[in-house]
């Protein structure tokens, strides 16, 4: 039993996300499936290094897959690109020990939120940003966003429910920012995100941004592990799992 590991691009515009859902051909996992079976033969369930929501978009998720087939890694990334949609690209393909697993050795990731911070949308780049036309103080997002780094209970930060079986305590290695032009990249890096974190973090990061809350609330809400207390979701189209980190 061979072990294939996958590096993939894809553009989550058109998709409900990562995650196959019942027949729908409509995620990402579904599409690269469907492939698998038509090269090998045989129905494999591929494991991600974790879901991306519907819209949301990768440049570096990795999956891997165990097979029987004898192709070569040549023969199946050239199946992979005659036979997979444009919009999802293997980007690498290599065979890996029998035991990794791509969701349980990842020991980070770096995912990229995308602003377009003109008072003019974007129309080339409305499926890769989220719009937003006011000014934004970036002085105090930063400053907020400090306060985010480390090692915190999330729970406040997540779209989860508060369970005694899991724990929301996450550790934030980075959180830093870059403009060009119009277009505002924020980087989030860490050993691992809560659903919806980073979206719900970037939400929160916005409103400090924009005068609509402190520096100091975000204290609070790590305080209060309430939902409510923290930023609203931004939409999933200006997200991008960046790169997913494992040990050499």
């Amino acid at each position: 039993m061979r072990n294939i590991k996958l590096t993939i691009e894809y553009d989550g515009t058109r998709y409900l996300g990562w995650q196959r859902l019942g027949d729908s051909d409509k995620t990402i996992q579904g599409k690269i499936e469907n492939i698998i079976k038509q090269m090998t033969g045989e129905t494999i369930e591929i494991t991600g290094s974790g879901r991306t929501d519907a819209s949301a978009h990768a440049r570096g998720q990795v999956a891997n897959f165990k097979t029987e087939s004898t192709l070569s890694l040549k023969e199946m990334q050239a199946f992979f690109h005659r036979y997979l949609p444009n919009d999802i690209v293997v980007k690498e393909i290599s065979e890996v020990p029998e035991r990794f697993h791509a969701r349980y050795n990842a020991t980070g990731k770096k995912y990229i939120y995308y602003i377009w911070n003109n008072e003019v949308p974007t129309a080339f780049s409305r499926h890769y940003s989220y719009h937003v036309p006011e000014r934004l103080n970036l002085v105090k997002m930063e400053a907020a966003a400090e306060k985010m780094v480390g090692t915190h209970d999330f729970l406040g930060f997540s779209a989860l429910k508060k369970s005694k079986k899991k724990s929301t305590v996450r550790t934030i290695n980075e959180i830093s920012f870059h403009q060009e032009g119009s277009m505002l990249a924020v980087t989030f890096v860490g050993e691992g995100f809560l659903y919806k974190m980073v979206r719900i973090m970037m939400g929160t990061l916005l409103e400090v941004g924009l005068g609509e809350r402190s520096v100091d609330s975000i204290a609070d809400i790590f305080d209060q592990k309430v939902r409510a207390t923290a930023g609203e979701t931004v939409p999933a189209q200006g997200l991008f799992l960046d790169e997913v980190f494992y040990k050499k």
